[in-house]
């Protein structure tokens, strides 16, 4: 491979760094040619972008970026391909469903700014909740007492109507 091409594609590789808030480092090997692509395709469907990169030119794009991703350096051995997304844990979903053939197995990962080595971390990466999911919660829970207090406030305004209707009821 040429300089030329290779100074290209770790500036392209450097500006995937900086498109996408998450990346997970998975390794590809013993997938074949139709697991590969039914891989791919599963990605497009969920929105991740998968990109086979060989390791010395990643950990130049990794040295190159304004993080220091040092903590996934020891992850560049065997063959590595990255999954890129703007959700943080819908790549580590997708790989859940492989998890029972073993292959890929998770690398590691850069997620909600923050490392997650070896494949032991799938599951706490499956559980992290994405930014729209937060949000989801705390208005439901912003939510949950003003629904009471006007539940309450129902239940009670026919309560007293109730009771006043039978003491006017009443006969004297």
């Amino acid at each position: 491979m040429k300089k030329e091409l290779k100074d290209t594609i770790i500036v392209e590789l450097g500006n995937l760094l900086k498109e996408y808030a998450h990346f997970y480092l998975v390794n590809t090997e013993g997938l074949n040619a139709e697991k590969t692509s039914a891989l791919r395709r599963n990605c497009f469907k969920q929105e991740v972008k998968m990109v086979v990169v060989k390791n010395t030119l990643l950990h130049k794009a990794f040295e190159a970026s304004d993080i220091d991703f040092e903590p996934l350096y020891g992850c560049l051995k065997g063959n590595t391909a990255l999954l890129f997304s703007n959700t943080a844990n819908v790549p580590a979903k997708l790989l859940k469903e492989y998890t029972k053939e073993g292959v890929p197995a998770l690398k590691g990962a850069y997620a909600e700014e923050s490392f997650f080595v070896g494949a032991d971390k799938l599951e706490e990466l499956a559980s992290l909740k994405s930014k729209n999911e937060l949000i989801a919660d705390v208005v439901a829970l912003l939510q949950s007492p003003a629904k009471n207090v006007v539940s309450a406030l129902q239940s009670g305004a026919n309560t007293i109507h109730g009771v006043l209707k039978t003491l006017g009821e009443r006969p004297e």
